[in-house]
């Protein structure tokens, strides 16, 4: 059985959620739809809520190359920020709790 992740265990499994954790981890990078398959969704579900988080704001379209889009969290969109402070929050809260040391560099 796969360990669920930390920020999974809070705001639940789900497909969107596990987009939004993907990307927020990778949150300096852009990805193509193939990219996102490694968040452990499927390509149909990708083709219905990649265009959700588009128009909520929280992705944005970054390039094409080809016939690929590119996408990467919008950190200009205040929900999206909110996401990653959350992210961040739960996963030193975690690392705390385990006995790591902690460093953040702001």
């Amino acid at each position: 059985m796969v360990e669920q992740s930390f920020f999974l265990q809070y705001v639940g499994d789900s497909p969107r959620m596990r987009i939004v954790q993907h990307i927020i981890e990778g949150r300096d990078f852009d990805y193509t739809l193939t990219d996102l398959l490694n968040a452990g969704v499927s390509w149909g579900t990708l083709n219905t809520i990649v265009p959700q988080l588009v128009e909520l704001g929280i992705l944005v379209k970054t390039r094409k190359i080809g016939r690929a889009t590119l996408y990467k969290i919008n950190q200009t969109n205040e929900i999206a920020k909110q996401l990653i402070i959350l992210y961040d929050k739960i996963i030193l809260k975690q690392l705390e709790m385990m006995g790591q040391k902690v460093v953040v560099h702001v």
